[in-house]
């Protein structure tokens, strides 16, 4: 191995691999046919689950399909075709639908468990660069992942055949989940635990502030009172309600410092003349993304929550929102 690397182009090197897998990513787009059609009607009609298989690298490949099967409304999982042979191929029923991928389509770990697959009835899909090859010829449908080269300048590690691949995965997965109808909502519901989840879970009424720890106070109080009320609740801001209990109006941080600016009496002034009157609102039951993008629209720190007569409920800040993980 050649330990003098000082004068090598490693920029250039790096644009040659980017160009080569993007050249072999472009020419799949002619091979989305009728075999791929094939293809997704065998998962669609599928009753069971889709089972991914891949020997080395493709396996490598295929475990991260079939994730993206499974959490874009597909049911799928991963079964390594080495492991296959001496048990697991007790995962496999008649109702499922198998994808098979090989570059060379002649990988023996993948080849000695069709017979069984067939026993079983499960339709198979391959993935391989040769449509001549074993795997692909014994299949329901093939669909074609071949490249022109690899990136890699000796032919021999799978980079741009294994980029194509996920590649085929990716869009395979695509058109179920929109064949489906599958929506954010959906894929919130088996990503629960992330970022994604939260922003599209997590409701209003999980983060707000609730009871004496919203602040509130009536009409009559005097700017001073307010401020006691806002520095106890520490949000930021005040509500102020009307005689039926409805929400009227709103006293912020940033009302504060401008009222400073024009030498009012805190002592003196009360609260509704100054006070932002109709403040923005948001509901309980609403997302709590909703409520960061009303915030960023309004460009505003802060929100009561109100019922459907407008009395308030409880009261969440950005902060809030920051700690629940929604920004």
């Amino acid at each position: 191995m050649n330990a003098d690397y000082q004068d090598f182009d490693f920029i250039a090197s790096a644009r040659r691999v980017i160009d080569i897998e993007a050249n072999a990513t472009l020419a799949l787009k002619d091979r989305i046919n009728e075999q791929f059609l094939r293809a997704c009607d065998l998962i669609l009609q599928c009753r069971g689950r889709v089972i991914v298989t891949g020997m080395g690298k493709s396996g490598h490949i295929g475990n991260k399909i079939a994730a993206t099967l499974a959490s874009t409304g597909t049911p799928a999982f991963f079964v390594h075709p080495g492991e296959a042979s001496h048990g697991d191929l007790g995962m496999i029923t008649g109702e499922d639908v198998v994808i098979g991928i090989s570059n060379s389509g002649k990988t023996e770990e993948v080849l000695s468990i069709l017979p069984v697959i067939r026993r079983k009835g499960a339709p198979l899909i391959s993935m391989t660069g040769d449509a001549g090859s074993p795997l692909a010829t014994r299949a329901d449908t093939h669909l074609d992942i071949s490249v022109k080269e690899e990136a890699c300048p000796l032919g021999l590690a799978p980079t741009a055949s294994t980029t194509a691949s996920l590649v085929m995965g990716d869009a395979l997965a695509v058109a179920l989940l929109e064949a489906r109808g599958f929506t954010a909502d959906d894929f919130a519901l088996s990503h629960p635990g992330g970022s994604l989840g939260r922003r599209l879970l997590l409701l209003v009424e999980d983060i707000m502030h609730v009871g004496d720890k919203v602040p509130l106070i009536g009409q009559g109080i005097t700017i001073s009172r307010a401020l006691l009320e806002m520095s106890s609740k520490g949000l930021g801001m005040t509500g102020i309600t009307g005689d039926n209990g409805e929400l009227v109006g709103i006293f912020t941080d940033g009302d504060l410092r401008r009222m400073l600016d024009q030498g009012m009496d805190i002592q003196a002034t009360r609260i509704e003349d100054v006070m932002s009157r109709n403040p923005k609102t948001i509901h309980p039951h609403t997302l709590a993304v909703e409520a960061l993008n009303l915030m960023d629209k309004s460009k505003i720190t802060a929100l009561m929550v109100v019922d459907h007569n407008r009395r308030p409920v409880g009261a969440l800040n950005m902060h809030d929102l920051l700690r629940a993980g929604v920004m």
